[in-house]
């Protein structure tokens, strides 16, 4: 990638906004409902350092580049990070069109070179973030400090999350139900028990576009994951970049049945057929074996 996104903490925060005129407006109705304080400039005020003391972001708008260029320096002396409307060349960071659902906010940059295009992305995908999306992830805050005394290892918590996300608890805060869906999410998790884990085998070979759903589903959950050489390195990709990564050398039957008896979520990306001795010792231990293999080609 170009450039890395990067998101900043508002509460709190201060936002300058120097200049006059439609793309000043613009980028302050991009703060509206934020906790941020937006603060405007405007005549001499914007050529001191001291009007960006304490600022996280300082945005710049102006048709007198004269103007543009005295405001930036008076910014960037005051250690703030400058983004000057129009004029990519002079900016620090580029303004990405963002997807505003309150606690989930999702942004397409273009790094400048195409913001209509980064637009009409936006737009796509917007349509596909449901509106109460931020309320789900509001409810997961609420409930962080509960959900790590209740599960105290990382596989716990994420096996406990990924069901929480698909059940009663986020449908109701979804709906903007928070007092139910605050009561049921704590019923969930004082529900909660350790879970076995699972090996699950996943055709690697590719392409990835003939993965099916459960198989793409099943490499995002992956705490473990074990790959094959001739793999395909674009259906690596769809795996959690946290995940563990064995080759098949460090993973012997033995050691996927002590994975999964520890709760550990497993995929073997086989890009040969999968041997049924593997399947028949692991499922003679005990664990929950699934095979998940491309859809078949039209």
């Amino acid at each position: 990638m170009d450039s890395f996104p990067a998101y900043f903490p508002l509460a709190g925060r201060k936002v300058v906004i120097a200049g006059t005129g439609e793309g000043a407006e613009a980028k302050a109705r991009l703060f509206d409902g934020s906790p941020a304080t937006l603060v405007r400039l405007d005549g001499h005020a914007a050529f001191l350092p001291g009007s960006y003391s304490g600022a996280v972001l300082a945005f710049i708008s102006s048709a007198d580049e004269v103007f543009a260029q005295a405001a930036a320096r008076a910014a960037r002396a005051a250690g703030v990070l400058v983004n000057v409307v129009d004029k990519p060349d002079m900016c620090d960071f580029n303004t990405p069109a963002v997807i505003d659902r309150g606690e989930v906010v999702a942004a397409v940059g273009t790094g400048g070179a195409a913001p209509v295009l980064a637009t009409m992305l936006r737009s796509d995908i917007e349509a596909q973030v449901p509106e109460g999306a931020g309320r789900v992830a509001a409810l997961m805050r609420n409930f962080q400090s509960e959900v790590r005394g209740a599960l105290p290892t990382l596989h716990e918590r994420r096996a406990f999350l990924r069901e929480a996300l698909s059940g009663e608890a986020a449908q109701a805060a979804m709906t903007g139900d928070m007092e139910k869906a605050g009561a049921l999410f704590r019923e969930a998790l004082a529900r909660s028990v350790r879970k076995e884990g699972k090996v699950r085998f996943v055709a690697g070979k590719g392409p990835a576009d003939l993965l099916t759903l459960r198989a793409v589903r099943a490499l995002s959950a992956a705490d473990v994951l074990v790959i094959d050489e001739a793999a395909d390195p674009e259906v690596v990709t769809m795996a959690r970049r946290d995940a563990r990564r064995l080759s098949p050398a460090e993973a012997s039957p033995e050691h996927l049945i002590e994975l999964a008896r520890s709760g550990r979520q497993v995929v073997r990306l086989v890009a040969a057929p999968v041997e049924a001795t593997d399947i028949q010792a692991l499922a003679a231990a005990g664990v929950a074996v699934e095979v998940l293999l491309a859809a078949p080609s039209a």
